[in-house]
């Protein structure tokens, strides 16, 4: 009961909480300027008025000698200019102050009158939305804390950490969940350390109540794993082997293992792994939004939606490659509102995958495919990155990234193509467009209530919220717009004698669909969360080693110092999530790349693609982890019974890497050989 309800149950109320706070401070905006409508005082009559003070109906003659007399005690009679009290200028002068004070009063009465039930009922609902948003973005620290805690509590019992392997043999089993204990205890003795240390010196840690949540968070997590450990699952076997069994150590836990012995053995700084790890809550609403994508994705893959898309290409009769290239360019959209291809993998892999292989892609190429999904969004208009990149540099600026990007995009997309027509299995057809007009147009309309509602949804908040689907509102506008297709498809069953005949009901009752979609988000969120926040830490060892040097290193040309950059770039990207990736070059190997006459622009231009390249590179590879993760460990094993050459055996490994090794050196180096 506890972990599959309670958990899941308390991740969901958090996830629409936070929907709710965003919808509720795009609310509290129009109720405002309708308030303001309605009421020409509106803005006014928000706040009860004070009363006025003062009293209009005072004696003259009484106030002038009142005035005088306090005049005249004040009177220094060794004066030798002595003053005299201006009777007649006193006088007018009370006389104004009693207009003023009679229209402070006139006021007052007006507005008391204006306050009828009306305006007092819609003041209050103005009001409550905003305390609300006020206590929701006050709260933004502590749900995401909890929220990744409990995801990754959720995770950790089910055993789903992102790893190089799954847990096979009981040595595995031991060896995995022994270093997750170890890296559990080193997080929550830091996180006390922290804050003991900070009380000890005096100085005020902030979000204390978060590293404490942290401190709890990871010994329970620690607790868990001794409970794992004396009762590992009888279907494991029993012989393995200490090399595959390390493999099986979630990443986190080799990032936390390497914190701690940078920074409490070598450094002997005890509290380094919660200092750097809490630098995640300093962008807790972009990992909350993260958190909403993933819930979204899993809430897409209850939905038919993949299924219908994907049964479009099916009469065209297109070969495996050019279908693998569609779908990566129908991801780069959802890519440019996350900002990052491994939150789409986790949130829309599973259905890339599952509708290639529907549709007959061969495994090797399905998976590639489904690791490089957004690999080539990043780029686009509005991803949060560039957003970030243009605020922590002031060379550079959001128009002028995105309208690169969208070159860099095409350009990759032109690679994909080329390599797709090299590589192609030779018992493939040619490209051969036959569309069946009559097959087509039925599951063309298929889409189409999907279309309406995403429109009509898209229209409601634009019209009457104000929040348009941008890279802002679309965490809490997609998980609407989802639940609406989930219900639309409940409601009405509309289609089923049209449907093709390969597209099987995959759609689900609402209320069991909603459970199994955030059950499956607690893993992910868990899994994912947890990689995000201990590569900050990867970020402080990083930042600490060599920081400073970099930033100050100056080459021959700046063709050398690319070089150097791309290895430090694919090298962080294989360590690091691209948010908090992206903060550290920002104060190291950005000054070096501008050092060096490296324009601003190319140099982000080629992080961004080379930070994808890192995702998709061994021995890390993480978007082949998280590949893994959502495509399931048995489908993923199957895959390497393929027989053929020797790239069509590690198709999954090698396509990105020319894809995105071409794209990466194109954009890293013409720019440099036609500027010098």
């Amino acid at each position: 009961m506890f972990q599959q309800r309670i958990i899941p149950g308390v991740l969901l109320a958090l996830l629409v909480f936070s929907i709710l706070a965003g919808t509720a401070e795009q609310l509290h905006s129009r109720t405002l300027a309708l308030g303001a409508w309605l009421w020409k005082d509106y803005l006014t009559l928000r706040q009860d008025p004070a009363p006025p003070t003062c009293d209009p109906q005072f004696d003259l003659n009484t106030r002038l000698d009142t005035l005088q007399r306090e005049f005249e005690a004040n009177q220094d009679p060794d004066d030798l200019f002595p003053e005299t009290f201006d009777r007649a200028a006193t006088a007018t002068s009370l006389e104004n102050r009693r207009v003023i004070c009679q229209q402070e009063h006139d006021a007052f009465a007006l507005r008391e009158t204006q306050l009828d039930g009306w305006v007092r009922a819609y003041r209050l609902l103005d009001q409550s939305l905003s305390q609300f948003s006020l206590f929701a973005i006050n709260q933004q620290h502590r749900i995401l804390m909890l929220t990744l805690l409990l995801a990754a509590l959720y995770c950790t019992a089910k055993g789903e950490h992102i790893a190089f392997r799954g847990i096979l043999s009981r040595l595995d089993h031991r060896v995995s969940f022994t270093g997750q204990l170890l890296a559990n205890l080193s997080l929550s003795f830091s996180s006390v350390a922290f804050l003991s240390g900070g009380q000890a010196a005096g100085v005020e840690v902030q979000h204390t109540d978060n590293v404490l949540l942290l401190a709890i968070g990871s010994l329970l997590m620690a607790a868990l794993n001794v409970w794992q450990l004396a009762r590992p699952p009888a279907s494991l076997e029993r012989k393995g082997q200490l090399g595959k069994a390390l493999l099986a150590v979630p990443i986190y836990s080799f990032m936390l293992l390497g914190a701690a012995f940078h920074f409490m053995v070598k450094e002997n700084y005890t509290a380094g792994i919660a200092v750097y790890f809490t630098q995640l809550l300093q962008m807790s609403g972009l990992y909350l939004n993260i958190a909403l994508f993933i819930w979204v994705g899993m809430l897409l893959k209850q939905s038919q939606l993949g299924a219908k898309l994907f049964a479009v290409f099916v009469p065209m009769r297109l070969p495996p490659e050019l279908l693998g290239l569609l779908a990566v360019a129908l991801m780069a959209l959802p890519t440019a509102y996350t900002g990052a291809s491994g939150i789409i993998i986790i949130a829309m892999g599973a259905t890339v995958y599952q509708e290639l292989r529907r549709v007959g892609t061969r495994r090797q190429l399905a998976l590639a495919v489904t690791a490089m999904t957004g690999s080539m969004g990043v780029v686009l208009r509005p991803c949060l990155l560039i957003v970030g990149i243009a605020m922590l540099n002031k060379e550079v600026v959001t128009d002028e990234l995105f309208h690169w990007g969208s070159r860099v995009f095409a350009l990759s997309l032109v690679v994909f193509s080329l390599w797709a027509m090299i590589v192609r299995r030779k018992d493939n057809e040619l490209i051969e467009v036959t569309v069946g007009t009559g097959d087509t147009t039925a599951r063309l309309t298929t889409l189409l209530p999907y279309l309406l509602l995403t429109v009509g949804i898209a229209l409601l908040y634009a019209q009457g919220l104000n929040a348009h689907l941008d890279e802002f509102s679309a965490p809490f506008i997609l998980p609407v717009i989802v639940l609406a297709f989930l219900w639309f498809e409940k409601r009405t069953r509309l289609g089923q004698a049209q449907r093709p005949a390969e597209l099987t009901d995959l759609s689900r009752p609402l209320r069991p669909a909603l459970g199994h979609s955030i059950q499956d988000a607690s893993i992910q969120i868990g899994a994912l969360l947890m990689v995000m926040g201990c590569s900050f830490t990867v970020g402080g060892i990083l930042e600490q080693q060599s920081g400073a040097a970099l930033s100050t290193t100056l080459f021959s040309s700046p063709l050398m110092a690319m070089v150097c950059l791309l290895l430090a770039l694919i090298v962080i990207g294989m360590l690091m999530d691209p948010f908090g990736a992206l903060i550290l070059v920002s104060g190291t190997l950005a000054p070096m790349a501008y050092a060096n006459g490296i324009h601003p622009v190319h140099f982000w231009m080629t992080c961004l693609v080379a930070f994808e390249l890192g995702y998709l590179t061994p021995p890390v590879a993480l978007n082949h982890l998280l590949t893994r993760q959502v495509v399931g460990t048995a489908e993923f094993e199957l895959s390497r019974s393929v027989k053929g050459s020797f790239y069509y055996r590690h198709e999954r490994i090698l396509l990105p890497l020319l894809v995105m090794g071409t794209t990466l050196l194109i954009v890293a180096f013409a720019p440099l050989w036609a500027t010098h």
